[in-house]
Parts: C-alpha cells; structure tokens; sequence
C-alpha cells in the first residue's frame, strides 16, 4: 500500500515538473527580439529594490534608457528609497512593458533581474549613458548634474519574458545584451553619427518614421543608434527600426542606414504611382 502511493506520488510530481517545464517556451528569433525592444523602448519601468530596514521588496517606478549595448540606464536621486537600498545590497529587478488598449495583460512584459552598477562621474561611460539618457528623457537635462542624482546602469543577468497568452520565455544575458566586441566600433561614432543624421538627414528620419514604421507625421529624431537598429524620438513617443541583418562599424552603419531611405523612398513612389 505504502509503496503504490509512493509510485503514484513520485508519478505525480513528475507529471507537475514536466507541465512546469513546458509552460517555457524553447528561445528563439522572436523573443529574443520582442526581449530585446522591450528593453529598448520603455521610458520608464517599474524598479524594485530591497529595502535595507525590512528586507522587503520596495518597487517605484524610474525613468529609463538604454546604453549602446541594450542595458538599461536609470537616473536616480541620492535621497530616494531605492538609492539608499542599491548602496545596501546591489541587486534589483526591473518590469518593463507598456500598456495598451483592453486586457493589459495581453500585452508583453519582461520581469528583468539585474544587479546595479554605479556610473563614476568624469568616467567617459558617464558622458556617454548620459547623452544617451537625455536623448530619450530630455526633461531630466533640469537636474542631471545636480551633485546628489547618480546614473545607474542595470546590468542584466537574466529574465522573464512573457509575450502574452501561452507566450512564456526564460531569457538570458546572452539573449538581451550585446557583445562588447560587437559594439566597440560604434562607442565613440555613435554620438557624431546622430547629430549629422539629425542635422544634415532629417528627410531620411521623417522616410524611417513615417513610411517603414507607418508611426505618423511628427518631428522625429534619431535619438540613439546601435549594431541592431535606429531608436526615433517624437515628443514622448519612441520607436524602434531595427535593421535587417547585424551591422558592425560605422561604415556598415551609413551603408545600413542609406538603405533604409532607399526602401523607404521606393515604398513612397510605388503607393503613389
């Protein structure tokens, strides 16, 4: 007797590990990239931090960007809560994912777990995490430099990618952030490349926005480049053109980026001809 319901037991949890497992889906192209502009698009998520007194979760929501690599970057004060829990223990988890119209939880989500790297002021990372920060955030130009606001980058070490209904990925680093070797070419070129493209190219950003994108007529700009894709600014509004193949250099970046005006153009004459 004891020993059926051992066997009928051990079948049980068996059974329960094998519908656990089965509920991650196996990794591929797509989720990888849903991952990876779920990281890239936000301007804000929700961080959470342990609070040192109590140890308990302390969730807020923060201002985001991204480092040429697709870490996020958060600007935080040295007052705030969850300043004073990362000076205690460095771990933390970042929700991001926007909202949109009907049940919001069709819409995809990433539960990131990360551990939070303090960016040096004078350090050329801090030049460059800011700018990028302030092209998406320009408002937090007001109190950037104040002494007692710090930038963060949020280094990922894994994540929970929930793409809707029966859509449920285990990410890793690997999945969501560049290599170093892929974006080194691109670490001092970025920033020159963006205002040219911005200051002498502003009819191909208004092609990428309004004709590859169909994101409608505004005055959009580049606000950040990187081996896989262009980030465009309106207003409040972000989108993401990725390319279709890996680019590396700057020189494949200008090829990769005349292209997308060339398809763009085309695409304009053919619906009007």
């Amino acid at each position: 007797m004891n020993d059926d319901l051992k066997t009928a037991s051990g079948a049980s949890e068996s059974s329960s590990e094998k519908k656990s497992k089965d509920v991650i889906l196996p990794t591929d192209f797509e989720a990888k990239r849903m991952g990876r502009g779920l990281l890239r698009l936000p301007r804000h998520g929700a961080l959470a931090t342990l609070e040192p007194e109590s140890g308990h979760p302390l969730a807020s929501r923060v201002a985001l960007a991204t480092d040429l690599d697709g870490t996020p970057i958060i600007l935080i004060s040295q007052l705030s809560g969850h300043t004073k829990a990362l000076a205690a223990d460095l771990r933390c988890s970042l929700l991001v994912g926007d909202v949109g119209k009907g049940d919001p939880l069709a819409h995809p989500r990433m539960s990131v777990a990360c551990s939070a790297e303090k960016v040096e002021r004078g350090s050329d990372m801090r030049e460059r995490v800011k700018r990028r920060f302030l092209a998406k955030n320009p408002k937090s130009d007001l109190y950037a430099e104040f002494l007692d606001f710090d930038f963060f980058r949020l280094q990922v070490l894994g994540a929970s990618l929930n793409g809707g209904f029966g859509r449920a990925y285990a990410l890793t680093t690997e999945d969501l952030i560049l290599s170093s070797e892929a974006c080194a070419q691109l670490l001092e070129r970025e920033a020159g490349a963006i205002a040219h493209m911005n200051e002498d190219h502003r009819d191909a950003i208004k092609l990428y926005a309004e004709v590859l994108l169909k994101a409608g007529d505004g005055n959009w700009l580049i606000s950040g480049l990187d081996p896989e894709g262009v980030d465009l600014r309106h207003g409040n509004r972000i989108e993401r053109l990725w390319y279709a193949d890996h680019l590396e250099g700057d020189t494949e970046m200008r090829m990769g980026l005349v292209a997308l005006a060339k398809k763009a153009r085309a695409m304009q004459e053919s619906a009007a001809g």
